[in-house]
């Protein structure tokens, strides 16, 4: 049974910084892409950041400059830096990763960003 663990969540004060990280592990799986998307309270699932199996890297214009995104392959495992946090980025973050038809989602971390 595939499964995706994430971690690295938690409360920081805005400007402070934290690093998710997710590991997809299972059986013969495979992973190609893998990425974050996060979900506030009363809005709808949204993209953070993705990466590809060459590390070609795809962000969210609201958090460009602010977070990196990267990968090890040989771990099937992705992270995410997260530099000079607001309070907009408060919501669950969701890891996403998959290949070959195969589609894989965490249980969510909670990044809550507050004075």
């Amino acid at each position: 049974q595939v499964q995706v663990v994430e971690s690295g969540g938690g409360l920081v004060h805005p400007g402070g910084s934290l690093r998710l990280s997710c590991v997809v592990s299972g059986p013969r799986i495979v992973i190609y892409y893998m990425g974050w998307y996060r979900q506030a309270p009363g809005k709808q699932r949204e993209l953070v950041a993705t990466i590809s199996r060459s590390s070609s890297t795809n962000y969210a214009d609201s958090v460009k400059g602010r977070f990196t995104i990267s990968r090890d392959n040989a771990k099937n495992t992705v992270y995410l830096q997260m530099n000079n946090l607001k309070p907009e980025d408060t919501a669950v973050y969701y890891c996403n990763a998959g290949g070959l038809g195969n589609d894989y989602w965490g249980q969510g971390t909670q990044v809550t960003v507050s004075s």
